[in-house]
């Protein structure tokens, strides 16, 4: 098995082999998982117009037909070019007994692209693909800050936009949950700024939505200030969208982490607005204040406990779905209870 790195998989999608084979796109961010496998398609099928070489099919179809999916892979085409299977919504599916006499043949004619969300690492069809090596699996995990910023350029670049530091700082905490919907964002955004030329804090704030968070980072500094109400409606919100809970839990425990840094500079006798503006990339200017305010509350002893509440809650989500947004919410609650006494006490 090839697993690609994040580093790589622009340059696998830009380049699929020439061959045919399996390829696994999974991961907890169902819009990269949908926006990879859409980008993989498109590519290996470049040149190809024949719409019967392109075959769509469902997870559960293929669970309850085994036999089929080999019959399909198999199958010439009748004008010549590569046969793609495209199978959606894989994940929790049986599909061992479909897979298997594919993964068997030296040299599979078809390329077979596989979508699943957030699978547990040996188990079910992630470890299925894991223990070939002629198959590829491709992980997809919430955006990084460096990735925010590729998503943010590329579609700004596209439109022919330029971007200010405030505005590009402004979206770090609003974009990352879901690529697909972090780039449906981007895309509206680009075009309310079409004949400004620019994109500044101010035309952020008055489209960007609550697609891609509550704003998560709205969510995620109430929980860190001790806010208790609108920690309490943005959990409301959470359980009512269905959100994914590791996704949250990861970026919750990103910023805690990043609290932990920067309590560390405080402890060394660094002021709080300081260290504030001297982030990178910038923090948005409406968040500075509150942010300040959370390294004077947490202690450093205090930030590696709520790391390690986080942690859990990001394994519990990882493991149980459904399980996930209450073990979350419970998470985020005692840490706001506990930032409300802390900063009483201060």
């Amino acid at each position: 098995m090839t697993a690609l790195k994040a580093t790589d998989i622009d340059r696998f999608l830009a380049k699929p082999p020439a061959h045919g084979g399996v390829v696994l796109i999974y991961g907890p961010d169902t819009g990269l998982v949908s926006e990879r496998a859409t980008s993989l398609v498109a590519k290996a099928s470049e040149g190809d117009d024949d719409p019967f070489n392109l075959i769509k099919l469902d997870g559960a179809d293929v669970a309850s037909d085994p036999e089929r999916l080999i019959d399909e892979a198999l199958t010439v085409p009748l004008f010549g070019g590569r046969r793609i299977i495209w199978i959606r919504d894989t994940g929790g599916k049986s599909l061992d007994s479909a897979l298997k006499p594919v993964l068997k043949l030296d040299d599979c004619p078809s390329l077979i692209v596989l979508e699943a969300g957030d699978l547990k690492k040996g188990a079910g069809l992630r470890k299925l693909i894991e223990a070939d090596r002629k198959a590829y699996a491709l992980p997809c995990y919430a955006d990084t800050e460096r990735s925010i910023d590729h998503l943010i350029d590329q579609e700004t670049r596209e439109a022919n936009l330029t971007i200010t530091r405030e505005a590009r700082a402004a979206l770090h905490g609003l974009l990352g949950g879901d690529r697909m919907a972090s780039r449906g964002e981007l895309k509206k955004l680009c075009l309310y700024a079409l004949g400004k030329g620019k994109i500044d804090s101010d035309d952020v704030e008055a489209i960007i939505g609550d697609a891609s968070a509550f704003e998560l980072s709205e969510l995620i500094d109430a929980a860190a200030l001790g806010d208790l109400a609108t920690l309490d409606h943005g959990l409301e919100r959470l359980t009512a969208a269905g959100s994914n809970a590791s996704v949250i839990a990861g970026r919750a425990l990103k910023h805690f982490q990043d609290l932990h840094r920067m309590r560390a500079d405080l402890d060394r006798g660094r002021n709080a607005t300081q260290i504030v503006d001297s982030q990178r990339p910038p923090v948005f200017f409406k968040r500075k204040a509150g942010l300040a305010r959370q390294i004077q509350i947490w202690s450093s002893a205090d930030l590696e406990k709520a790391m390690e509440r986080l942690a859990e809650a990001m394994r519990v989500s990882r493991l149980n779905a459904a399980l996930g947004v209450p073990v979350l919410s419970e998470t985020l609650l005692v840490l706001g209870r506990v930032a409300a006494s802390r900063g009483r006490r201060r």
